[in-house]
Order: structure tokens, then C-alpha cells, then sequence
């Protein structure tokens, strides 16, 4: 014997959004790790580096990259962490990083971390989320 139900349309939109996950929740745990710099004469020793490449997904050789250009200073990369050619405040320091990860490794659409870089092409990289699958260029560093 063949039972069938009639469920009308909007009553299975309902049950379906009603078991949705909330999304608010889910960026909150997200947090920009703040650099342990240390100024030793001339130079800067940011002594985290590991840990802040580990939470952007990315080379340390790349935020390096990024930091020369930003702080117009030599980032050399060490045993002890990456040192900077120059003296620089905690706070520039760290707001450097975080415009680091909001322009390359915060996706802009889902605001979500889980981002990779592809194709550096003609100045250009192309940033895909793999969170919410969004692709946008971005400005090569």
C-alpha cells in the first residue's frame, strides 16, 4: 500500500530554515593573534611569527613580504622569529597585521578566515574562500 502526504510548499521552507544553524555564532572564535615583538637596539624581533602564520594559513615569508613593503624597512626571517631592519612600535606593528588580514586572508563576502591564494598574475592574487566558495582579486603585495 502507497500512502501519500501532501505537505504544502511554504510548510517545508519552514522546517527546513527552522534547521538551519545560526551563522552569528560561528565568526566569533576567530581572533587576529597580537605580534610579542621585542625592541633590540635598531631592530624589532616579532618572536610569534610561527603562531601568526599558522592562524592566516599563509608563509611566513609572505606576512615578511607584506611587512617590508608596509614598514619601507628589511624583514629577514631568523631562528629566533623575523626580525625588522628598523625600530617599530607594538601598536604600528600589530596594525599592520591586521590590515594584512583583513586585505589577504579574511574573506570578504562570509568574513570567515578559511581563504587560500591562487595565480599572483600581472600584480594581482586571487583570493578563494573555501568556507562560502567566493573568488575576488586583490592587489599583489
Amino acid at each position: 500500500m502507497l500512502y501519500v502526504i501532501k505537505v504544502n510548499y511554504e510548510q517545508l521552507l519552514d522546517r527546513a530554515f527552522a534547521e538551519l544553524p545560526s551563522l552569528s555564532a560561528e565568526k566569533s572564535d576567530f581572533q587576529i593573534p597580537l605580534a610579542d615583538s621585542l625592541v633590540q637596539g635598531n631592530k624589532t624581533i616579532v618572536k610569534n611569527i610561527d603562531q601568526i602564520a599558522d592562524k592566516a594559513r599563509r608563509d611566513k615569508s609572505e606576512i615578511a613580504k607584506y611587512l617590508t613593503r608596509e614598514l619601507a624597512a628589511p624583514v629577514s626571517l631568523t631562528a629566533h622569529g623575523m626580525e625588522i631592519s628598523a625600530k617599530v612600535n607594538a601598536n604600528t606593528l600589530n596594525e599592520k597585521i591586521k590590515r594584512f588580514f583583513v586585505a589577504y586572508v579574511i574573506c570578504k563576502e562570509c568574513g570567515k578566515p578559511d581563504t587560500r591564494m591562487e595565480g599572483r598574475d600581472r600584480g594581482y592574487v586571487n583570493i578563494i574562500c573555501e568556507a562560502c566558495g567566493a573568488r575576488y582579486t586583490v592587489k599583489s603585495y
